[in-house]
């Protein structure tokens, strides 16, 4: 019976210890970044660009956007949009962390 009860108070003491942790968060740019005027607050991972023309971004956050050849971030970075840039951009889709 003393086995059992330290068992089980043992799996609540961790599950205690798991619920009182909290979890890392992952970070957005801070800022807007805008797609063909088109505004994303805070933006974080990958958007499509247009598939035919360029698009215009401006790039009002305070991390790099890298413009990427494929449809779906894949592909190859064609160049980067620092922070405070406006470019047009040739490619199908844009990272930003």
């Amino acid at each position: 019976m003393m086995r059992g009860t330290a068992k089980v108070l043992g799996a609540c003491a961790a599950a205690a210890m798991l619920a009182l942790t909290t979890p890392g968060t992952a970070q957005a740019a801070q800022g807007v970044l805008f797609i063909d005027r088109a505004p994303h607050q805070d933006p974080s991972g990958c958007y499509p660009l247009g598939d035919f023309a360029p698009s215009e971004v401006a790039n009002f956050t305070d991390e790099v956007a890298f413009v990427w050849s494929g449809p779906s971030c894949d592909g190859r970075v064609t160049h980067p949009v620092l922070p405070g840039q406006v470019t047009v951009a040739h490619g199908r889709s844009i990272f930003i962390q």
